[in-house]
């Protein structure tokens, strides 16, 4: 089985993503490896997402496409079965530990004490989540001094202006956002601009 640390080194960057359709996801998917990003978080939060994930897993099976917005067993389950290759939650509960894992779960946290809780039952690294609101670069360096050895992909309030200050963190393995796959470009089907962008986002941050 993959391992968190396996995930998390892939790329600086994790696109965060939302997606209409499998077809959708599939262009999007082409144009994101064209520019260089072979890791996906699907985000469960629309009626297509398990269908999106099912597609890519078949398509691009090379890459690793993952769920995101996992909040319980039952959505846990469903991103294995569709062909996940790891979860993300943007929290931590009993149900979510509990479960036979067959993917790597990298759990959201937002405080030192959702941290320790984690440390507990044997996780490592974490989601920081909601990272802008929750205190961001500045949390980020508090928590190296109590957790020395923990890691953490910051997501939320992430862009292209404060990337590379989160990534030069040396508690970060990388970033999960969005702004290399706006919804707006999704939806005209400007894939060749998300190349772009892509490209452009590992340049400055390479």
């Amino acid at each position: 089985m993959l391992s968190v640390q396996d995930v998390m080194s892939r790329s600086p960057i994790i696109p965060v993503i939302s997606i209409k359709s499998a077809e959708e996801m599939l262009f999007l998917a082409d144009a994101l490896i064209e520019g260089g990003v072979d890791i996906f978080e699907i985000t469960l939060r629309t009626p297509k997402a398990l269908e999106a994930i099912e597609a890519v897993a078949k398509e691009f099976p090379h890459a690793m496409t993952g769920a995101g917005t996992v909040i319980n067993s039952k959505t846990f389950g469903d991103a294995e079965d569709a062909g996940a290759k790891f979860a993300i939650s943007p929290g931590l509960t009993l149900e979510l530990v509990h479960h036979d894992r067959t993917i790597p779960l990298l759990p959201g946290v937002a405080t030192a004490s959702e941290i320790m809780c984690a440390l507990e039952y044997g996780f490592d690294a974490f989601k920081l989540f909601p990272a802008s609101i929750v205190g961001g670069v500045g949390a980020l360096k508090a928590f190296r001094g109590p957790f020395n050895d923990v890691m953490f992909c910051p997501t939320g309030g992430i862009n292209a202006t404060n990337a590379r200050e989160y990534l030069e963190l040396p508690n970060v393995a990388c970033i999960g956002g969005s702004w290399i796959v706006p919804s707006d470009l999704i939806h005209e089907k400007r894939f060749d601009e998300i190349t772009r962008l892509t490209k452009e986002a590992l340049r400055l941050l390479n």
